[in-house]
C-alpha cells in the first residue's frame, strides 16, 4: 500500500504562508502539516518527529517544505534541518522563503526562451534583495555575463562575492546604479531584470528605448510603478520594438508551474535538497519537455 504524502511546512514568519499551503495542497500533497515561527532551536525536535514515525522505505512519501519571508532565516533552517538526518533517516527538502528561488528561475528561464544566455549582457538591478540575488546567480550560472546592480555599491559586490564563493567561473561584476547614468546601466545588455522592491520605478521608458541591444525586460514588482516603466503586470513575451517584455503576473504563471513541480518532485526521493540552483534545474528540464 502507498503511505500518503507528508509535507512538513517549516515558516519563519508567525502564520505560515497560506500561497505556499495552498500550492502545495494544488500539487497533490495528502497531508499538510504547517508550523509558524520556527526557530532554529525548534528545527530538530520537529524533524525528528517526522523521520522516526515511517520506516525508511516510506520516508520517500516525507519531505519538508521551509519558507517564510526571511531567506536567511530560512537557509538557516534548512542547514539545521539537514543536520537533524541520521543516515538513511532522511527526507528531501525545499527551501522557496519569500518565493525567491521559484521566481527567480521563472524569470531567468523566460528570458532564456529569447537569448543565448551564453552569448547575452544581462543586468540584474536591485540585485541584492531574495529574488534579485538569486535571478543573478542563475544568469551567471547559466553562463551570461551579470552585472549585479544596487543603490550600494558595498552590496552589490557582496552579493559578487556569494555567488563567486559558489561559482568561481561565473562572470560577476557590480555596479552602484544610483551614481550610474541611466545609459551605463543597459548599456549593451541583452536582457534586463527588475527586482526591486514595489512601487519603485528602476528603469525609465526612456532607458528602455535607448537600449538598441536589449532583447528581454522582466519586471517583478506588481505594484504601480513598475519596476520597468511601460511594462503591464500582465505582459507574458509581449514583443515592442524588438524586446520582449514581461510583468510579474506574466511570470507568475510560469513561477507557479515550477513551484508545483518542485513539490512534486520531492516526493521522488528521500535525500533531495531543492534550492535555487536545482529549482533552476528543474525549471530547465519542464521547459524542455514543453518543447519537446
Amino acid at each position: 500500500m502507498t503511505r500518503p504524502s507528508i509535507l512538513l511546512q517549516l515558516d519563519t514568519d508567525p502564520q505560515p504562508s497560506v500561497f505556499d499551503a495552498v500550492v502545495a495542497v494544488d500539487a497533490g500533497v495528502d497531508h499538510l502539516l504547517r508550523h509558524g515561527a520556527v526557530t532554529v532551536d525548534q528545527v530538530r525536535s520537529l524533524v525528528y518527529g517526522l523521520i522516526f514515525t515511517r520506516g525508511v522505505n516510506d520516508l520517500e512519501r516525507s519531505a519538508i517544505f521551509i519558507g517564510g519571508s526571511d531567506v536567511t532565516a530560512g537557509e538557516i533552517l534548512l542547514r539545521e534541518a539537514q543536520q537533524a538526518f541520521l543516515g538513511p533517516l532522511r527526507v528531501s527538502v525545499m527551501l522557496d522563503s519569500n518565493g525567491a528561488n521559484t521566481t527567480a528561475a521563472a524569470a531567468v528561464l523566460a528570458a532564456s526562451r529569447h537569448v543565448d544566455l551564453t552569448k547575452s549582457r544581462a543586468v540584474v538591478v536591485a540585485a541584492t534583495g531574495p529574488v534579485g540575488s538569486r535571478a543573478a546567480e542563475l544568469l551567471a550560472l547559466a553562463g551570461a555575463e551579470t552585472l549585479v546592480g544596487s543603490r550600494s555599491l558595498e552590496r552589490a559586490e557582496a552579493t559578487c562575492r556569494a555567488i563567486l564563493a559558489r561559482h568561481p567561473q561565473a562572470r560577476v561584476a557590480a555596479m552602484a546604479t544610483e551614481s550610474a547614468s541611466p545609459d551605463d546601466v543597459l548599456s549593451d545588455a541583452q536582457v534586463v531584470i527588475a527586482a526591486g522592491s514595489p512601487g519603485v520605478e528602476l528603469v525609465s521608458q526612456e532607458s528602455l528605448a535607448g537600449c538598441a541591444s536589449l532583447r528581454v525586460a522582466i519586471d517583478l514588482s506588481a505594484v504601480p510603478p513598475p519596476g520597468i516603466a511601460g511594462i503591464e503586470p500582465h505582459d507574458q513575451a509581449r514583443e515592442h520594438n524588438g524586446c520582449w517584455l514581461y510583468g510579474a503576473i506574466g511570470v507568475g504563471g510560469l513561477k507557479m508551474k515550477i513551484h508545483k513541480a518542485a513539490v512534486r518532485r520531492l516526493f521522488t526521493a528521500r535525500d533531495l535538497t531543492l534550492d535555487a540552483e536545482q529549482i533552476f534545474e528543474l525549471a530547465r528540464e519542464l521547459d524542455a519537455a514543453g518543447r519537446g
